[in-house]
């Protein structure tokens, strides 16, 4: 998310005539995205500003932006210990970047402005892209206040974009030569607008031009069986799902908010590996949850012995203040290092497992980078595949059948 939005305000700086600069000596607008779903993140802002106020050149405008700074406490904290910051803003008025920088530049006052909300004319998105891949939001906030997120109360509450905007976006960017469209929002699950839910939203982005559609991020409360019937019968649907799990305890996920069962869970993974195979999963897991004990852990380690993902973002609980679950209990840092440390080696195994049981299979891949000869990209199932292609090119769709398997990573030959 964070990532699209960068991207977001690059293309607004871009249509005034910047391009981008690979040293901070060099710029001329210097922003900083900030993100706050972890406390350790935002104590990490100052540090990077006291590096840009000694590298930044005179009269370089200074931005800071992001979910940091949409809490109007922590702004005006900004505002008082970084007098060298030109301009602060949150998530709401992102879209008016440009014209902040403007109006700075016009008269060299100091802005400082933060919406409670969003406005109507902030609810349409600008899709900006990477490489072959483009993001379109579809819906903003979340409605969802899981006990360790500062999300629903930076972002606000769910709003989705009418689904013309959606299919106008997705047209142009098609229409521009991308080849992968990534649809974005805290919960994409939960997209409703006109009548339309988010599996009659991907209908409507069905087409017979070639590309592949995928969606982050789903709340397995809210996958539901239609959703996996269609990505099993469409024809541009990647083969892949993240559905995060955060913990395996239903002790846990009941702490966290999280409104499902381990056994909720474990039978949406086999809805979707009934009606999608060769399906590829990932999920974030989350380890040192407040009150997280051994069996609580051992809990996760079985869920994910189980399901059997191809690919594990795992993360150590980090205490966020303004969220309940700051105010829980809270594990000691060794404990959570020492689980998070087995959880990571245990998901090698897998992974490296599941790379292997791929060799001999032939999968069609998008191409995505290309060196001497040697092509790189991502199997329907997002698995990342290395093979040689003298005539094939970025943005094309190509049958590769793998060799072999390194680790995770996969190297075949063009069929």
């Amino acid at each position: 998310m964070n990532v699209h939005e960068s991207e977001k305000m690059a293309g607004i700086l871009e249509a005034r005539g910047f391009s981008v600069c690979d040293e901070i000596t060099e710029a001329d607008i210097i922003v900083l995205n900030t993100c706050c779903v972890r406390e350790t993140a935002e104590s990490r802002v100052y540090g990077h500003l006291g590096r840009i106020k000694s590298q930044k050149k005179s009269g370089a405008v200074l931005v800071v932006c992001g979910c940091m700074t949409q809490q109007p406490s922590v702004a005006q904290s900004l505002a008082k210990r970084c007098a060298f910051v030109d301009i602060i803003l949150g998530t709401f008025n992102q879209s008016k970047l440009g014209e902040y920088i403007d109006t700075f530049m016009h008269t060299g006052e100091r802005i400082i402005d933060v919406w409670e909300k969003e406005r109507e004319e902030t609810a349409c998105g600008i899709a900006r892209s990477s490489g072959v891949n483009a993001w379109v939001n579809i819906m903003y906030g979340c409605n969802n206040f899981c006990t360790y997120c500062i999300v629903p109360y930076v972002r606000g509450r769910e709003r989705c974009r009418p689904i013309d905007d959606i299919i106008s976006d997705v047209d142009g960017l098609l229409a521009s030569g991308y080849k992968q469209i990534t649809l974005l929002g805290q919960n994409v699950n939960s997209y409703s607008y006109g009548g339309k839910d988010f599996t009659g939203l991907l209908k409507m982005l069905e087409t017979d031009r070639k590309y592949r559609l995928k969606f982050m991020t789903s709340h397995p409360k809210d996958f539901s069986l239609a959703l996996a019937e269609h990505m099993a019968t469409s024809k541009i649907m990647g083969k892949n799902l993240h559905l995060p799990v955060q913990s395996g305890s239903d002790r846990i996920l009941q702490a966290m908010n999280r409104r499902y069962t381990r056994d909720d869970y474990f039978r949406k993974i086999d809805e979707v590996r009934r009606l999608v195979p060769d399906i590829g999963l990932s999920s974030d897991v989350m380890v040192g949850f407040p009150t997280e004990t051994e069996a609580d852990f051992d809990d996760t380690i079985d869920l994910v012995g189980r399901v059997r993902y191809n690919n594990l973002f795992t993360f150590i609980y980090s205490r966020r203040s303004g969220t309940p679950a700051d105010k829980m209990p809270q594990l000691d840092y060794k404990t959570k290092q020492a689980r998070i440390d087995k959880l990571i080696k245990y998901q090698f195994e897998i992974s490296k497992s599941i790379a292997e049981e791929c060799v001999g299979k032939t999968f069609e891949v998008l191409v995505a980078e290309k060196k001497s000869g040697k092509c790189f990209g991502k199997a329907e199932n997002d698995a990342a595949v290395t093979f040689v292609g003298n005539n094939v090119n970025i943005g094309d769709f190509v049958k590769v059948k793998v060799t072999d398997a390194k680790n995770a990573n996969l190297s075949g030959e063009v069929v």
